[in-house]
């Protein structure tokens, strides 16, 4: 590169118009990127809207309503409940026995 090419980009002279062009091809350029960015949000969002409304349309031709599946939840929560209710008596026998034994053990 001769002296004479490196020049030539220092003889041109920086305007206001020229700095106000390069702000003005920045903001384009955001712009752009924001409306790509907004895009492929609004197809995300209708791809899971339309998703979510065959879900609900395959529950409410369904066997089972949501309604339906809302009353069985609450039972199975119930019966959740006292199944865990059963468990703890069952540890608290099962530790009384092994202490049972234990001094039974201790005694021989």
């Amino acid at each position: 590169m001769s002296n004479a090419e490196g020049n030539l980009g220092a003889n041109i002279e920086i305007t206001p118009e020229r700095q106000g062009l390069a702000a003005l091809d920045k903001a384009v350029t955001r712009a752009l990127d924001e409306l790509r960015q907004t895009r492929a949000r609004a197809a995300e969002a209708e791809r899971r809207s339309a998703e979510l409304g065959a879900l609900l349309q395959s529950f409410e031709s369904g066997e089972e309503t949501a309604a339906g599946m809302k009353a069985r939840l609450t039972l199975l929560e119930a019966e959740n409940h006292d199944l865990r209710g059963r468990i703890e008596r069952g540890r608290e026998t099962v530790e009384r026995l092994i202490a049972r034994v234990g001094f039974l053990e201790n005694q021989k």
